[in-house]
């Protein structure tokens, strides 16, 4: 495997988990909004992987990496709340609010950054792999 393919499959990791933290974002930002309907309230979002198989000439798999094939909304249930003083609550009194789980988001926050660092880790240590290549040409 060459230092390039090294680059682009920690890149792609990298590019992924940052669409996987913008997507922890942006819950966390809806956890708890009130919509006025079931409808319009905030679903969390979960972003899909896929593997893409990185091949020779020979057609021999050399590596994968990973993309995001989609972002979709979670199925989890809404929070429905009874307030019925509430101005956004339906005719049972009740207030839909986003299913984003906090607790969840943050573990899946956390599992996001490390797999980031870890992808930076990999790029370093080929990058000092490199220039001790190079190193090695001069003496």
């Amino acid at each position: 495997m060459s230092f390039g393919e090294i680059y682009q499959i920690a890149g792609a990791g990298m590019h992924a988990q940052s669409i996987r933290l913008n997507t922890v974002a942006s819950n966390l930002a809806n956890a708890g909004a009130a919509a006025e309907t079931q409808d319009s309230a905030y679903r969390a979002l979960k972003p899909v992987f896929s593997t893409i198989y990185n091949q020779t000439q020979a057609g021999e798999v050399s590596g994968a990496q990973v993309e995001v094939a989609a972002i979709v909304e979670t199925d989890a249930p809404l929070d429905m709340r009874y307030e019925p003083d509430h101005p956004f609550a339906d005719e049972q009194g009740y207030v839909a609010y986003s299913n984003v789980n906090t607790v969840e988001e943050m573990a899946d926050m956390m599992a996001a950054s490390r797999s980031f660092e870890t992808s930076v880790e990999v790029m370093n240590q080929a990058r000092s792999m490199q220039q001790g290549l190079l190193q090695l040409g001069t003496k």
